[in-house]
């Protein structure tokens, strides 16, 4: 097995491959078919999805994303493609930037990324070059892998320095910042995280660097929809020259990436970045499954994002009530979809969502800032509820959550009879929300 995995990798491959790896080639697709029903059948329609990472697709979306565009290469603008026979998918490719450029209120939209990191790394690549400095949040402070030196922002050979946190406020420490930007010179200061409890002080933040020439680049891929909904701050209407997002989480599309700006000469940047740079061909299918789930927040997002924070807050103030300590500002310890709770008491974040997984709830563990080292995993359990928000979820489910995530993780019940509860009560709620033209999430 490969040196560099860690035990449980390095177990969990022994064990796939003693298992599978002399499959015949006859029985391969149907053992695919088998495994992704099941994990559909277990965290689509049988559990409690947590995950901020995660959410379900417009059922219309699937379906388009299972295309037969997704086998044909599309290389080039619309009007001057490489390969011919693509004059369909030039209206699906026009629809997928059009639309997001009108949800977000930006000039341009860079929508060929593969991924939230992708994106990062097109953004790095139009800001800055090799050897740059670059600003951007610790993993203590919610900040991404993409920001740092071991992600996108090292490979393609920034300096990475850590911005100034203030644990009290949950936010950029700007003094701090100021200081540090004029010691380093970045060309980009970075804000926007994979935990996010309040919006920065993004305006101050803007200052700073303008202050020191960089640009400021804001990474919305937790709350892409947040801002689509109205419910979070616009980073390009308070000082972000660029902001990169993920099409999946709060947004409810395919996977992929977004990188959108009001400043042209980046936008140009950005295109030649992606072609031809780093994309070439690209999956048509996505991105007609980016503009079905794109159409989707125009028409619904407000809602949406409204009823996503308010489930939030509500799950956040159960938790406190069954005895977890949330992290966060007071009173309402969120005003995003995310909730963090204090897991060291129970061994740590991933210990912890490991735990729950039997009882059918699903979660991540997540740094977050402390006073002193703490030698575990992953000290706190990041949760999000725009999933049980878009099956239809409101603030008294809330408080059932919490009170089997006390059962499992606080009285130590086992968590096989309370995973039982859950599935059945899942069952009640599987009608994908806050869709145009929406159905189940799955028959039977």
């Amino acid at each position: 097995m490969f040196d560099w995995y860690s035990p449980a990798a390095k177990r969990r491959a022994a064990e796939l491959e003693q298992r599978y790896g002399r499959m015949a080639p006859g029985e391969v697709a149907a053992c695919v078919e088998r495994e992704l029903e099941a994990q559909a059948a277990w965290v689509d329609r049988g559990s409690i999805n947590l995950n901020a990472a995660s959410n379900l697709m417009n059922p219309r979306a699937e379906r388009v994303l299972s295309s037969t565009a997704a086998g044909r290469p599309s290389l080039g603008h619309a009007g001057e493609k490489y390969e011919t026979g693509l004059a369909h998918a030039e209206v699906v490719e026009h629809l997928a930037q059009s639309l997001a450029a009108r949800l977000f209120g930006a000039r341009y939209v860079e929508f060929r990324a593969l991924s939230g990191a992708m994106a990062n790394l097109f953004a790095y690549m139009a800001l800055a070059k090799p050897g740059d400095a670059i600003i951007s949040l610790s993993p203590g402070a919610g900040g991404h892998a993409t920001h740092q030196t071991i992600g996108t922002a090292g490979l393609y050979g920034l300096r990475v320095h850590a911005a100034p946190w203030d644990p009290v406020r949950f936010d950029v420490d700007v003094e701090a910042l100021s200081r540090l930007a004029a010691r380093v010179a970045p060309r980009i200061i970075l804000v926007g995280g994979s935990l996010v409890l309040r919006p920065y002080d993004l305006d101050a933040v803007a200052a700073v660097a303008r202050g020191c020439g960089a640009a400021l680049m804001f990474d919305a891929a937790h709350v892409g929809g947040l801002i689509a909904g109205g419910v979070y701050p616009a980073p390009l209407e308070h000082g972000a020259d660029l902001m990169t997002m993920s099409t999946y989480k709060t947004y409810g599309g395919p996977p992929g990436g977004l990188v959108l700006t009001n400043d042209m000469a980046i936008a140009q940047r950005l295109d030649a970045v992606a072609f031809p740079g780093m994309t070439a061909n690209f999956d048509v299918a996505r991105v007609g499954a980016l503009a079905v789930a794109t159409a989707d927040l125009l028409e619904h997002g407000a809602a949406y994002a409204r009823a996503t924070v308010a489930n939030a807050q509500a799950l956040a103030a159960a938790l406190e009530r069954e005895g977890f300590t949330v992290l966060g500002p007071r009173p309402e310890r969120t005003q995003t979809h995310h909730v963090a709770v204090d897991a060291r008491a129970l061994g740590g974040g991933d210990a912890a969502s490991l735990a729950l997984e039997p009882a059918n709830v699903l979660a991540t563990g997540i740094g977050m800032p402390l006073d002193e080292p703490w030698p575990g995993d992953q000290p706190a359990m990041r949760l999000g509820t725009q999933e049980v928000t878009r099956v239809g979820m409101g603030p008294a489910e809330m408080e059932r959550i919490a009170g089997w995530m006390a059962r499992a993780l606080l009285r130590r019940e086992d968590p096989v009879p309370i995973g039982d509860e859950v599935r059945a009560f899942r069952a009640g709620f599987q009608e994908v929300r806050y869709v145009l033209d929406g159905d189940a999430v799955a028959a039977g």
